[in-house]
């Protein structure tokens, strides 16, 4: 399952390793992050509930970016 995120990140470098650090969550296939359109397109391992993953995913990203923001 693909989904797509909005986001707010304020610097292409810190979008940069918000994508590095979506991707080392176990549940998450494949992260990509648009600097320029704000946003985040998760692709998700088979079994996994997005509702469960998130959550994990945006923790981690506020660890590389503490001002980084997911809407999901």
């Amino acid at each position: 399952m693909k989904k797509t995120y909005k986001i707010e990140v304020d610097c292409a470098n810190c979008a940069n390793k918000m994508e590095l650090a979506a991707n080392q969550i176990e549940g998450v296939k494949t992260a990509t992050v648009n600097f320029m359109a704000q946003k985040m397109i998760v692709e998700f391992e088979d079994g996994r509930e997005p509702k469960e993953v998130m959550p994990q995913v945006l923790k981690k990203c506020q660890i590389v970016a503490m001002d980084c923001e997911i809407f999901f």
